[in-house]
């Protein structure tokens, strides 16, 4: 039965800890409940889930239709979704003393990146508070560790993949347009380190490096439009004075 307990803490790791099994048939319900609630606390957004899959003997679990949502200054109604996410746990690492997820694969997530007039973002707004919210050193882990659990499963990522991000890239605010497009695969590697991480603070840090890899790639895009914008206007500038000069 601990071992039982042990992978169902690894299914919830999006949520952010492990918690005690109830047998009641409803561990599904159990799990998007909780992948709300942490993730709530984390990010201090709501987080929904539409539903939660879970293949307990076969080491694989599905969480579909997860969102959270924008920061209420912002437009759009979500920040980023995800229609799948898939969870390839191995199985004999659930007798050591830190427990091995081979892969994680994210299908098809949709991100919207808005930016201010003043240049900020709303997701560096919610990376921000990720950041304020997870422990600040080693010391600051250990002690969380030793406080909100007493026996919390250690969990470490070997492969973390965003596959075919729908991003875009909200320049309004700066006087130009939306822009959208897929990006290649982000892959991520040895999430947690060699040590891994406690389940509680997994979640957190799997959201925090995802977002992070996506504001990358919304940043070049946002650098690249204003550079184009200033070669449009100093082409037309250009154009006025040859054109006075030619009268």
């Amino acid at each position: 039965m601990k071992k039982v307990i042990i992978f169902i803490a690894i299914m919830v790791l999006l949520a952010g800890g492990a918690f005690w099994f109830i047998a009641d048939g409803s561990l599904n319900t159990l799990i998007k409940t909780k992948i709300e609630e942490v993730g709530k606390r984390v990010t201090e957004q709501p987080v929904t889930v539409k539903s939660v899959d879970v293949k307990l003997f076969k080491g694989a679990g599905t969480i579909k239709g997860l969102v959270l949502a924008n920061p209420k200054q912002y437009k759009a109604k979500s920040l980023f979704s995800l229609n799948e996410a898939t969870l390839d746990i191995n199985l004999a690492s659930l007798t050591t003393d830190v427990i091995i997820i081979d892969k994680i694969v994210i299908d098809s997530p949709e991100a919207v990146v808005e930016f201010t007039k003043t240049g900020t973002s709303n997701i560096q707004n919610i990376l921000n508070t990720i950041n304020k919210n997870l422990p600040k050193s080693t010391a600051d882990k250990n002690l969380k560790q030793s406080i909100t659990d007493k026996a919390e499963v250690i969990i470490k990522v070997k492969q973390f993949i965003l596959a075919d991000v729908a991003l875009s890239v909200d320049l309004t605010e700066l006087g130009n347009k939306v822009h959208k497009k897929t990006l290649a695969d982000i892959n991520l590697v040895n999430i947690g380190g060699d040590t891994g991480l406690p389940a509680s603070q997994l979640g957190a840090e799997l959201l925090k490096q995802a977002l992070t890899s996506i504001w990358k790639q919304a940043k070049k895009e946002q650098e690249k439009q204003v550079k184009d914008k200033l070669k449009d206007k100093i082409k037309d500038k250009l154009g006025d004075l040859l054109n006075k000069i030619a009268g």
